[in-house]
This record gives structure tokens, C-alpha cells and sequence, in this order.
């Protein structure tokens, strides 16, 4: 769906299909609404209408789920019935699943796995770096102590702190949170400290603008029960579009990847994606910090993350696409997984865009260079690679300039300024790091 940032404010809401209906919720007024649908809790896509006022809010998106994504309902329900694996695509001729002794038989087969890892389940630890925003925080870990899940803690690393605020938001917070603190600042800096501290088999990632949803942690676990993934990273759904700012960040691709999993590197068979040709550098097409999961053995022998990426940093950004590169570049599978969802609250104050359109151009920038610091080995695979990487940034901004109302010129130019400056800056943030007394990072 196409998402006009015209109509902010939009209601972002969310129906599953099996689950029982919701209380009636009339509409006061006109409202657009962008829903994700869900069967069994799986994200299968998502819906736009607009209702009208005196509307009951969960049949209308009902009713709009079942005309807009009638086929991926009809899908999901089919795989069910045959037992099928829900990842193979509709024409994969493979056989029904093998039943799983240690699989709840009352759950629905599509859930059957998950339940099977829940029922022994392992270690996670969840780290989240930040600094100076105690309320969004306070609302991240409120959704953290709801999880469907028993066995994981919850680290929150407050990033030169200039106050208590944070630390009390921590310590105020349901269920199993401990608070650290850094005195230097970025985020790849307070990850590590997370890493270094953390005792699960997995360290999963999140930012304090996010909530999560309740299966979060079980979709992940469940996606690292095949021994070669190495990362696992997820949907991220806007958290609201109240502002014309949210709605354009949305559209223009937002933060999610799709409702279909994939695999990284893709399987063999499977179709062509011109993106795949430029793969593992294209690590932004992988996932996001704001939702990515690592096998913790994996993220130290591999460092953890270059303290000269990412926020907090004359960098800006590129500590997540570093670490992902990395996994990927290591031989171990990346998967994306939609089911671990998370809903991510879009910046809203003015000149948010334009301060993220340039981090995201300045951090690319800085992603690739530091990737050939850290992997030389894939030098001439990046050469043989630039020309379609040239093509294919032309392309994207050819994109942009074709749909203004989606990213206006002076933000996908604030874009290529920004790619441009990424290597000078990711030098400068290497020399601030080794100097710190000398040259604060930004």
C-alpha cells in the first residue's frame, strides 16, 4: 500500500484473523488506519482504508484484511491444513513436515516448532544502549516485561549519562533489567559493554524508541534452532504516524523488510533479486539495529561492534550494518525472520528527516570503509562489485526523484552529500576514538 503522508494523522493499529473479536470500537471522526494483519500472531502484510466516523474499528479492518490480502489469508491457511513449512515458497514442491515429538499437538502446526523451543527454551540477553530519554525507555522495558518468554534478562546501558533519570527508569521497571553505564559516548560502545556483560547464548538487540511485541524473544529463538544462522533480524513496524514527517519516513521504506523470510546469502533455486548481487555489502537490505538478534559466541570472536560507527560518533550510523556485513562475510547465515516484530516510533520533531537522511548517507559512507578495514580479504570483491553498486544507487535516486511526495530532492541529495563524507568521517571518528581526550565525538 501506498502510504500519503497527506493524511497524517494515520492510525496504526493491528488485527489477527484468528483471534477472537475485539470490543466494539467506534471511530468519533473519519479515520485512516494502517493495520498489520496477523493469522496465528504471523504478520502477513498490511492494509490501508479509511473508515468512517461511527465505524467499529475491528470489523472494518477485518473486512478491509480480507479484500486487500484475501491471498496471503487463503496462504497461510492452506499451509496449515498440509503441514507445510511456512518459509518454503508456495511453489517448493516439498513434502508436509515430519511431526515434532517434543511440539504441543494442540497448537496450530504453523506454531507447532515455536512451542517446541519454548518448552526448553535458551538464554537471552536483551541490551539496550541510550542516553537521555527516560520516558521513551520506560516504555520499551514495559514491553519487555510483558514477553512471552522465560528466560532472558534485560540490560540497559545509559550512555554517558548526565543525570540519574535513566537509572531510575531502570530500576523502576518490571522484570529482570540491569542497569550500566559508560562514560564514553556511542552506541557501539555501550553494545559492547552489553556483549561483554551479558550471559545469554543470545544477545539480542532493540533501541528505547521501540516496543516490542509479546513473541519477539520465541520468534527469534525459534529461528536459531538451525545451527547455521548466525544472526537472526525482524519486521519493524512504524509505532505511529501522528506526524506528515512519520508518514514520509514510512513510505519512503521505513524500517521494515517484508513479510516473507528470507535467508542470507539467498538458498540456491531461489528467484533473482538485484540486490543479491551485491551481497553482503548491501547489508542494509539484511535488517536493522533496531530489531537484530546474534549467536553471542559469533559477535565476540567477531569483536563485537566498531566503536567508531554508529550514533554518538562523527560516523552517525553503520554499527548494525558492520556487525551484519561481518556475520554474513563470517560464513554464518542471516536470516530475517517477520514474525520477531518490534514497532519502532518515528521521529517527529522538525528537522528529524533531514538529520537522518544525512546520518544515514554520512553512516553508509562510513559502513563501507570501515568494512575494508575489518575484511580486506573482500576488497576485490568490492571493486568487481562498484559498477552495479553505482547502477544501483542511481537507480534508488532516480526513485526519489520520481516520487518527491515519498522523499523530497533536498533529502535524497542530503543523502549522497552525506555518502560522499562517510569515509572522511569514519577516519575522523577512528582518530576521536584513539584521542578522546583530545577530540570529543559528536
Amino acid at each position: 500500500m501506498v502510504i500519503d503522508p497527506k493524511q497524517a494523522p494515520i492510525q496504526v493499529a493491528q488485527v489477527d484473523m484468528d483471534a477472537p473479536d475485539s470490543p466494539p470500537a467506534n471511530l468519533a471522526r473519519a479515520t485512516s488506519v494502517l493495520a498489520l494483519v496477523r493469522m496465528h500472531g504471523h504478520p502477513l502484510g498490511v492494509i490501508g482504508t479509511r473508515l468512517p466516523a461511527g465505524s467499529d474499528l475491528p470489523t472494518g479492518l477485518r473486512t478491509a484484511a480480507c479484500t486487500q490480502l484475501g491471498s496471503q489469508l487463503a496462504e497461510h491457511a492452506r499451509r496449515d491444513w498440509t503441514g507445510r513449512d511456512r518459509r518454503q515458497p508456495p511453489t517448493a514442491a516439498a513434502a508436509p513436515l515430519d511431526p515434532d515429538p517434543g511440539a504441543d499437538p494442540a497448537a496450530p502446526p504453523c506454531l507447532r516448532a515455536r512451542a517446541a523451543v519454548l518448552a526448553d527454551p535458551p538464554a537471552v540477553s536483551v541490551i539496550i544502549a541510550t542516553r537521555g530519554r527516560p520516558r521513551q525507555l520506560a516504555r520499551a522495558l514495559a514491553s519487555l516485561a510483558a514477553l512471552d518468554y522465560s528466560r532472558y534478562e534485560v540490560l540497559v546501558v545509559d550512555n554517558e549519562p548526565d543525570g540519574d533519570a535513566t537509572r531510575l527508569a531502570a530500576e523502576h521497571a518490571d522484570g529482570p533489567v540491569r542497569y550500566l553505564r559508560t562514560r564514553r559516548r556511542g552506541v557501539a560502545r555501550a553494545h559492547n559493554l552489553g556483549v561483554l556483560e551479558a550471559t545469554g547464548s543470545i544477545l539480542a538487540f532493540t533501541d528505547d524508541d521501540v516496543t516490542v511485541d509479546r513473541s519477539w524473544l520465541a520468534a527469534i529463538a525459534e529461528t536459531f534452532a538451525d545451527p547455521q544462522v548466525g544472526c537472526v533480524t525482524g519486521l519493524i513496524m512504524p509505532g505511529e504516524l501522528e506526524t506528515p514527517q512519520q508518514a514520509m519516513l514510512e513510505r519512503r521504506g521505513g524500517y521494515g523488510k517484508g513479510f516473507a523470510a528470507k535467508v542470507f546469502p539467498a538458498p540456491p533455486g531461489s528467484p533473482p533479486d538485484p540486490g543479491e548481487r551485491l551481497f553482503p555489502f548491501t547489508a542494509g537490505r539484511m535488517g536493522s539495529g533496531a530489531n537484530m538478534a546474534f549467536d553471542a559466541r559469533l559477535l565476540r570472536e567477531l569483536g563485537g561492534f566498531d566503536p567508531a560507527l554508529g550514533p554518538g560518533t562523527p560516523a552517525r550510523a553503520g554499527e548494525d550494518l558492520l556487525a551484519l556485513f561481518r556475520a554474513a562475510a563470517a560464513g554464518r547465515q542471516v536470516v530475517y525472520q517477520p514474525d520477531a516484530l518490534v514497532w519502532h516510533h518515528h521521529r517527529r520533531e522538525p528537522g528529524a528527516l533531514e538529520a537522518q537522511a544525512l546520518g544515514y548517507g554520512i553512516g553508509l559512507g562510513a559502513y563501507l570503509t570501515s568494512a575494508l578495514v575489518h575484511e580486506p580479504r573482500m576488497l576485490p570483491a568490492f571493486l568487481r562489485l562498484l559498477p552495479d553498486g553505482v547502477r544501483y544507487a542511481l537507480r534508488n535516486a532516480s526513485k526519489d526523484q520520481d516520487d518527491a511526495a515519498a522523499w523530497p530532492r533536498r533529502l535524497a541529495a542530503l543523502e549522497r552529500r552525506g555518502l560522499i563524507r562517510g569515509p572522511a568521517a569514519y577516519a575522523h571518528s577512528r582518530w576521536a576514538a584513539r584521542h578522546p581526550a583530545t577530540v570529543r565525538s559528536r
